[in-house]
């Protein structure tokens, strides 16, 4: 534990060093006076043409698919699971009073009011469709929360760097191929929504992918191992333990009807692992020892990935249709 200590608290004095280049980055965060909400893009329950306006939105989500409707259920309860990353994220931030004024509090505060936004916007749309089982979509976010999330990077603080810029990215891609895939099934209300939420997570992702790249700039050895051993241990998926009382599959079951639809497939993981390894030029670092054979590991790891993505296809292919509850039980 000594050692674990240690590192510790070396990571702790290269991240508050770090304090006044966090502060020059919380223009990524937006002005509350100038952010969206969701009531901005679902219809107004006040006003006398409120039947119109759900009908508007209700006409063309009849036309999404199950697989479409189960791939945004899931986006949608892995974001309603913020308050485990929220307490995760504070080992950086170190809010211990839940109002200090430094720039890395801020900073935890804003994205989490700004990600608080997402699964509220998803949440009221899937309600107001009338497509899925709320209920089950409910005990399947209480679940989730209740479960707890695991990073996989404590104690290493830098590991909470590594794995929000490479989450942020993939929570991107997803939301963005989702949008995409509703806007072909003619639901243009839910691409704009999806669009909205990925454009919030590409800012987040540039915040945490350049505070990295300055970690990576004060302590390339220490940095080096962090990322190798997250990509090492496989960056750990948000809601991989969702459960809805009925499947202990759900999330397999779930990430394969991604992989089928495009949403966010093996080629996305490794492509994420390539843009970071070149963005923190990890190939370019000087480095030596545990922190070399780390770096050899990491300019090689895409095209490893790569190379899994035919057989995880295969699978994927093979693998028979499941009932889902948040489609009240319909295969997919």
């Amino acid at each position: 534990m000594e050692a674990i200590s240690e590192s510790m608290a070396a990571q702790q004095e290269v991240l508050r060093g770090l304090e006044s280049y966090v502060g020059e980055n919380l223009g990524l965060l937006l002005p509350i006076e100038k952010a969206w909400q969701p009531t901005d893009y679902l219809p107004d329950l006040t006003a006398e043409d409120w039947r119109e306006q759900v009908h508007a939105l209700r006409e063309p989500a009849a036309g999404l698919s199950d697989a479409v409707l189960v791939v945004l259920v899931a986006d949608m309860v892995t974001e309603e699971s913020l308050p485990n990353y929220a307490v995760s994220l504070n080992l950086l931030a170190r809010d211990y009073h839940g109002t200090e004024q430094t720039p890395w509090a801020k900073w935890a505060r804003g994205w989490t009011a700004e990600e608080n936004r997402h699964g509220d916007l998803l949440n009221a749309y899937l309600r107001l469709t009338g497509r899925v089982d709320m209920r089950a979509v409910e005990v399947t976010v209480h679940n989730l929360l209740s479960a707890g999330f695991d990073a996989r990077a404590y104690p290493d603080l830098y590991g909470g760097l590594v794995y929000t810029s490479f989450q942020e990215r993939a929570t991107r891609i997803s939301h963005a191929n989702v949008g995409t895939l509703a806007l072909n099934e003619g639901a243009e209300s839910l691409a704009r929504i999806c669009k909205r939420i990925a454009g919030d997570e590409a800012r987040h992702e540039t915040f945490y992918t350049r505070v990295m790249g300055q970690v990576f700039d004060q302590d390339p050895q220490g940095s080096m191992m962090t990322f190798g051993t997250m990509l090492r241990r496989v960056i750990a998926m948000p809601g991989r333990l969702m459960f809805d009382g009925k499947d202990p599959d759900l999330f397999d079951h779930f990430a394969v009807v991604a992989q089928r639809l495009g949403v966010y497939t093996v080629d996305d993981y490794a492509s994420i692992v390539e843009h970071l390894v070149g963005t923190w030029n990890v190939a370019g670092r000087s480095v030596s020892g545990k922190a070399a054979r780390a770096q050899e590991f990491l300019c090689k790891h895409a095209e490893r990935c790569r190379g899994a993505a035919a057989k995880t296809a295969e699978a994927v292919a093979k693998a028979p249709p499941v009932p889902f509850s948040w489609i009240f039980d319909r295969t997919v």
